[in-house]
C-alpha cells in the first residue's frame, strides 16, 4: 500500500530559489580576478542565473548536454552551477591544474559542448582547442572591459551574454534522478574517472551538509570555501550555502596566505573549508606577519589526513576548532565529520585531539564498514584495519561511461583507504592501499609517522614513502620541510620519533627538502617521490 503524499522532484535550482525568497538579502562576496571585490545577494544571484539560463538556451544547450567550466570560486561560477542544472543540462567541472592532456581527455570523454573559462585559464584552452572536436564554443567569464584578445574560436563574453536577458525564467521540472553534476577524480595515476551525480543526490547531500553532524551552517555563518569549485563542487558549498542562508565568501584565484587572511579579516569569516596544506599556508603567513583572525571559529579539513601538530596549533594559537571531514569525489563528497559537539569538547584535550585526527563519524544517510581481502566485514574495535567501504544516498554506483564495477562490490564503494573504526563509529584512515609500506611481511603506516613528525616544533610539513630494500622488501623514507629559521638534524627527528612509533617503523633515512609535490587540490603526490626515490636505499 502506497502512502498518500505528493511526489515533487528534488531539484538543484530549488536550493537557490529558496535562498532568493527566504534569505534574499544575504551576501555572496567574491574577490574578482579583475582585481576588485564584488558583492551581491542571493536574490540577485537567482536573477542572474535566470539570465544565464536564457543565454544557454540561445547557445543551443539541451537537457542532458554537458557544459564544462575551468574556473575559480566566484559568483559567476555559482550562477553557472544553477543555470546549467536548472535547464536540465549537466554541470561539468574541469580541474585546470591537471596536465593539459588530462584536461583535453576529460572534456572529450564527457563530450562537453560548451566551455566556460576564467581569465586565468584562457591560455590553457588556446593550447588544446584543436584537440577538442566536440566543443562548439567558449565563454570567457568576465565583463566587456576585461575581455582579452584570444585565438579561441566562437568565443563570447559572459557578462555580455547575460546583459539583455530576462531575470525571469520558467524552470522545467527535471527528473530528480537525472544527471546534474559531473566531476572527475584527480587522476594522479591513469586517466581521471568521471562521477555523475543526480539532482536527488546533490540536494540530499546539501541537506546533510548544513546539519549539526556535518558543517552546521546557519544564517549567521560566514563560510569561505578554500576548496575549489572545480574540485568536487567545493565540497558542496555552493549548494549548502543557499539553503542554510549563510554568507558565502569566494576568494577567486586568491589561495595565498595573504589573500585568505585579508578576506577572513574583512568579511569576518567564521568557517573555512580546505585541505591541510591550505591551513598550513595561512598559519605560516599569520606567523610571519604577526596577524590574528579573531572571527574564524572553525576550519573544516579534508582531502588528506589531519596532522596532529596543526590540530594543536590551531587550537592553542588561534582558539580555532580543527574539524575533520572525510569524503571523495565518488562520495558526493562529504560523508564523515567530527564537529565541535559536547560529546567531543567535554573530553580531556588529548582525547579530543585524537578524535580531531580521525575522519569523524558518518552522517545520517551513509553507512561505513571495513572489510578484509575477501570482502568480509571486520570488527569496529578501533584496532582491526581493513579497506573502508561506504554506501548511501549520494554515493556513486559506478563511474561515468565505465562498465568496470570492481570498485563497487556488493552495492558498496571500495574507497581504497585502509582504515580502522572504533566502537563509537569514529573512522581513522591508516593509509591508502597504495601507500602502505610492506616491510618484512608487516605493514607500516606512512600516515602515522607523518602525523607524529608534524608535532616537532621545527617541522612545517612531512611525507613518508616506501622505497625498495634488498632484505625487507620496503622500508620507510621520511621527507621533511622545516619551518623558516628553524633547524633540526636527522638525529633530532629520530630522537623525537623514538618511543612514539615501533622501533622497526623508524625511517631508514630522513631527507630535508625545500618543498613537497602537491596536486592542484593540495594533496601530496607520493607517486612522484616514489618514482624518483624508489631505489634510494639500494643506491646509497
Amino acid at each position: 500500500m502506497s502512502g498518500n503524499m505528493m511526489q515533487r522532484p528534488l531539484q538543484i535550482i530549488d536550493l537557490l530559489k529558496f535562498a532568493a525568497q527566504r534569505h534574499a538579502k544575504q551576501e555572496i562576496v567574491t574577490r574578482r580576478l579583475e582585481g576588485d571585490i564584488h558583492r551581491y545577494t542571493y536574490a540577485e544571484c537567482y536573477q542572474r542565473s535566470a539570465q544565464l539560463a536564457h543565454a544557454l538556451n540561445k547557445l543551443g544547450v539541451e537537457p542532458g548536454d554537458r557544459v564544462a567550466s575551468l574556473a575559480w570560486n566566484t559568483y559567476r561560477h555559482m550562477e553557472l552551477y544553477y543555470a546549467v542544472s536548472g535547464i536540465g543540462a549537466v554541470m561539468h567541472t574541469v580541474n585546470p591544474r591537471l596536465f593539459a592532456d588530462q584536461v583535453s581527455y576529460i572534456i572529450n570523454h564527457a563530450e562537453s559542448g560548451w566551455v566556460f573559462v576564467d581569465l586565468s585559464f584562457v591560455s590553457l584552452l588556446e593550447e588544446i582547442q584543436e584537440q577538442l572536436p566536440n566543443v562548439k564554443g567558449f565563454v570567457i567569464m568576465t565583463d566587456g572591459q576585461h575581455m582579452p584578445a584570444t585565438s579561441l574560436k566562437n568565443v563570447y563574453c559572459y557578462d555580455e551574454l547575460l546583459a539583455t536577458e530576462s531575470t525571469d525564467y520558467q524552470w522545467p521540472d527535471v527528473d530528480e534522478n537525472s544527471a546534474a553534476l559531473l566531476c572527475y577524480t584527480s587522476g594522479t595515476t591513469g586517466n581521471p574517472k568521471g562521477v555523475l551525480a543526480s539532482h536527488r543526490a546533490m540536494v540530499l547531500h546539501a541537506q546533510a551538509t548544513i546539519g549539526a553532524d556535518m558543517l552546521d551552517l546557519r544564517s549567521d555563518t560566514v563560510l569561505m570555501p578554500m576548496v575549489t569549485m572545480y574540485h568536487v563542487a567545493a565540497w558542496g558549498a555552493p549548494y549548502a550555502g543557499p539553503i542554510s542562508g549563510c554568507k558565502l565568501v569566494f576568494t577567486g584565484d586568491g589561495t595565498s596566505g595573504e589573500a585568505m587572511a585579508e578576506m577572513i579579516r574583512s568579511e569576518k569569516v567564521t568557517v573555512g573549508l580546505g585541505v591541510p596544506t591550505i591551513w598550513l599556508t595561512l598559519h605560516n603567513y599569520l606567523t610571519e606577519e604577526s596577524l590574528d583572525i579573531p572571527s574564524l571559529k572553525r576550519v573544516c579539513v579534508g582531502g588528506a589526513a589531519s596532522p596532529l601538530g596543526l590540530v594543536k596549533t590551531y587550537d592553542e594559537t588561534y582558539n580555532i576548532y580543527w574539524q575533520p571531514i572525510w569524503g571523495m569525489t565518488e562520495t558526493g563528497p562529504l560523508v564523515h565529520s567530527a564537529p565541535p559537539q559536547p560529546d567531543i569538547l567535554q573530553r580531556p584535550k588529548e582525547q579530543q585531539y585524537r578524535i580531531q585526527t580521525t575522519a569523524g563519524r558518518p552522517v545520517f544517510g551513509v553507512e561505513a564498514r571495513i572489510v578484509d581481502a575477501d570482502n568480509s566485514p571486520l570488527p569496529h574495535d578501533g584496532e582491526t584495519s581493513g579497506e573502508l567501504q561506504v554506501r548511501g544516498h549520494w554515493i556513486a554506483s559506478q563511474y561515468f561511461r565505465n562498465d568496470d564495477l570492481s570498485s563497487f562490490p556488493d552495492g558498496w564503494l571500495a574507497t581504497g583507504d585502509i582504515a580502522v573504526i572504533d566502537a563509537e563509529g569514529f573512522m581513522k584512515v591508516v593509509d591508502r592501499k597504495k601507500d602502505v609500506i610492506k616491510s618484512g611481511g608487516e605493514w607500516i603506516s606512512s600516515l602515522d609517522i607523518e602525523n607524529i613528525t608534524s608535532q616537532h616544533p621545527a617541522v612545517n610539513e612531512s611525507c613518508v614513502i616506501g622505497v625498495k630494500h634488498p632484505k625487507w622488501d620496503e622500508r620507510p623514507l621520511l621527507f621533511v620541510v622545516l619551518n623558516k629559521s628553524q633547524q633540526v638534524d636527522k638525529e633530532g627527528i629520530k630522537q623525537f620519533l623514538t618511543g612514539k612509533i615501533a622501533r622497526w617503523w623508524m625511517p631508514d633515512d630522513i631527507l630535508f627538502v625545500d618543498e613537497l609535490p602537491h596536486t592542484g587540490t593540495g594533496k601530496l603526490v607520493k607517486n612522484q617521490l616514489r618514482d624518483k626515490y624508489q631505489n634510494y636505499l639500494q643506491e646509497k
